[in-house]
């Protein structure tokens, strides 16, 4: 009977370990990406719960990068690194057509409106209809919106409304303007009435929403999201883009104040 070295019998066990191992943890590591997602500051208070729990059912990482779509549609044109970008849905299809975003990757995730809010605890006027709303412009010391030259969809829709209203000489004088997402002002009281999207107002604790702007002259924003061409995490990105489109998502679009696209 020929005995057999235990030792080559050892080596073989350990390396079969090793290589089992080593297939086990592979899969993983080429899954995990670091993903960076440019996102407009209407939907942020959304986005950013959503990327929490995108990250916990993921092997992904995700750095969060904020601004206006006006901005970071800028900063896309001028090739800044970026695996996936949310901005408005006509934004986004610029950048398709412009070679930017991956072809066939945009998706509308979301629909928000404008809002009126005044400094949380202070008395809320009557904004029920349009000759309301105009009412309750006149009758205020003072008017604020987000600068429209920062390049918010938000902000500039407002101009263009409080522009408009056969009130516009009135008021003119009123109107201040704010950093896009910056509410100091009238959380100070310095402010009467203040004009933002409807979810940005909702995030801060310091003001209070009056209402969603009366629906004859309300402005909804379709936001999108799609993949940068020139991304190395393209894969891990659509996996991102399918999880906050997904009707799961949805839940907390409605609770952050936005509509089904």
């Amino acid at each position: 009977m020929i005995r057999t070295s235990p030792a080559p019998i050892i080596a073989a066990t350990v390396a079969a370990a090793i290589s089992c191992l080593l297939l086990a943890t592979a899969p993983h590591v080429a899954r995990a990406a670091e993903i960076k997602l440019l996102c407009t500051g209407a939907l942020k208070p959304a986005i950013s719960e959503l990327v929490s729990q995108f990250e916990m059912s993921s092997d992904h990482k995700v750095t969060l990068d904020s601004g206006t779509s006006g901005a970071l549609t800028g900063r896309i044109q001028k090739g800044e690194a970026a695996d996936a970008v949310i901005a408005t849905q006509r934004q986004i299809a610029n950048l398709e057509k412009q070679g930017r975003i991956a072809e066939g990757t945009s998706v509308d995730i979301a629909k928000g409106g404008v809002g009126v809010f005044v400094r949380k605890g202070a008395p809320k006027p009557d904004i029920g209809s349009v000759e309301a709303f105009k009412l309750a412009l006149l009758a205020a010391q003072s008017i604020a919106h987000a600068d429209p030259a920062r390049g918010g969809s938000t902000a500039t829709y407002v101009v263009g409304l409080l522009g408009r209203l056969d009130i516009a000489a009135n008021i003119r004088s009123k109107i201040t303007v704010f950093p896009p997402g910056v509410f100091d002002t009238i959380a100070r009281g310095d402010v009467e009435i203040g004009f933002g999207s409807i979810s940005e107002i909702g995030a801060d604790p310091r003001v209070e929403l009056v209402g969603p702007l009366p629906a004859a002259i309300q402005n909804y924003t379709v936001f999108a999201a799609g993949i940068v061409a020139s991304s190395k995490q393209q894969d891990a990105g659509k996996a991102l883009i399918q999880f906050i489109s997904s009707p799961a998502a949805a839940a907390v679009m409605k609770a952050k104040g936005f509509n089904p696209p």
